[in-house]
C-alpha cells in the first residue's frame, strides 16, 4: 500500500463521517469551557489555490506538514492541488477523529500518544466530545524523514529560558506537576502546574517580562492571569483573589499581577497559587514542569 494511498484512506474517512463540510461549525460556542481557547475544530480556515501554488508551498505558508493538508482534503490527488479548489486549513498539524462508541477522548489521546492535557485544551476542554482534533503527526502510517513535526511558528530554535518566582517568599509545594492523586476525590489526574501554598492576599508577581494576554475569571482556574513571553513561552497564575493587571499590558519580572486567593475550583484545600509554564508547539500550548523555571 503506497504512502499517498494510505493518506487517501484517512481523508476518505473524514468525508465518510461527514466532517469535511462541517468542520468550521463542529463545536458550538456554548460547549467551549471558559478556561480554554476556542476548540481547534472551530478554527479551521479555507484557502483557495492560486496559480503557481503547490501543496508544499501552501503547507509552508501555514506552518503545516503537507501530509496534514492531504488528510484534511480528499480532493488533493497524489500530493497535487488544483487551481481554484479550496483547501481546509487546520490551526495545527493533526487529524480529525470520531471518538468510537464506548470510548473516551482520553483513550483516543493514548492511542495517538498525545498528552491528555494538550488534547483536552486543544479541544476546548469538552468532557464528552464526539469528534476531536488530534494534534501532531503520530497518525502518519510512515512518517517521512523530511517532514517537520513542529511548525515554524513554534519558536523551537529561539526558545527563551525564562525563570523567576511568582511569590515574594519561597513556598511549600502543595501539589506537584504531573500525574497526581486528587485530594478532593482520590482519582488520578494530570496536574498541569504546581500549587504553591501561600496565605490569601499574598502578592503574586510575574516571573519574567512579557505581555498580558488574559486577566479575568476563567471557570475552574478562577481569576487567571496569562502572560506570553518571548520565544514561545507562557506563564499562568490561577485562583487569584484579585487581579492587578489588564490585557495588553507589558509587565516586567517582579511586577505584581494580583493576590493569592481561593477562586475557581482549587485542587489543594489550603490557599495557594496554581502556577503553570507552557510552551508553544504543534500541540498548542503544552504544559511544562514548572520546577525548572522556578528560581529565586
Amino acid at each position: 500500500m503506497t504512502f499517498f494511498y494510505r493518506l487517501f484512506l484517512l481523508s476518505s474517512l473524514i468525508t465518510t463521517v461527514g466532517l469535511a463540510a462541517t468542520l468550521p461549525n463542529t463545536v458550538p460556542a456554548h460547549a467551549q469551557a471558559a478556561s480554554c481557547p476556542a476548540p481547534a475544530l472551530s478554527r479551521f480556515q479555507r484557502h483557495k489555490v492560486m496559480r503557481g501554488e503547490t501543496l508544499e508551498s501552501i503547507a509552508q505558508q501555514y506552518n503545516l506538514a503537507p501530509e496534514t493538508l492531504i488528510v484534511m482534503n480528499p480532493n488533493v490527488n497524489n500530493g497535487r492541488v488544483k487551481v481554484g479548489s479550496e483547501l481546509q486549513i487546520p490551526p495545527y498539524n493533526g487529524i480529525v477523529v470520531e471518538v468510537p462508541s464506548g470510548q473516551s477522548w482520553r483513550q483516543v489521546a493514548a492511542q495517538y500518544k498525545v498528552r491528555p492535557d494538550a488534547m483536552f485544551e486543544i479541544n476546548g476542554c469538552q468532557t464528552k466530545p464526539k469528534i476531536v482534533f488530534v494534534p501532531g503527526l503520530n497518525w502518519l502510517p510512515n512518517r517521512p524523514q523530511t517532514t517537520s513535526v513542529i511548525p515554524k511558528n513554534s519558536n523551537t530554535q529561539s526558545r527563551v529560558n525564562i525563570s523567576g518566582y511568582p511569590l515574594q517568599e519561597a513556598a511549600t509545594v502543595g501539589l506537584g506537576y504531573g500525574w497526581q492523586i486528587n485530594p478532593q476525590d482520590g482519582k488520578v489526574f494530570f496536574h498541569s502546574g504546581v500549587d504553591l501554598l501561600s496565605p490569601v492576599g499574598s502578592p503574586v508577581q510575574a516571573i519574567a517580562p512579557g505581555n498580558v494576554v488574559l486577566a479575568q475569571d476563567q471557570g475552574s482556574y478562577g481569576n487567571l492571569v496569562i502572560i506570553n513571553h518571548a520565544g514561545g513561552m507562557q506563564s499562568r497564575y490561577a485562583h487569584l483573589g484579585s487581579i492587578k493587571v489588564k490585557v495588553g499590558q507589558q509587565v516586567n519580572a517582579g511586577d505584581v499581577l494580583g493576590t493569592v486567593g481561593t477562586t475557581g475550583q482549587p485542587t489543594a484545600k489550603e490557599p495557594h497559587l496554581h502556577f503553570e509554564v507552557r510552551s508553544s508547539s504543534s500541540q498548542g500550548w503544552v504544559a511544562q514542569d514548572p520546577k525548572g523555571y522556578l528560581k529565586r
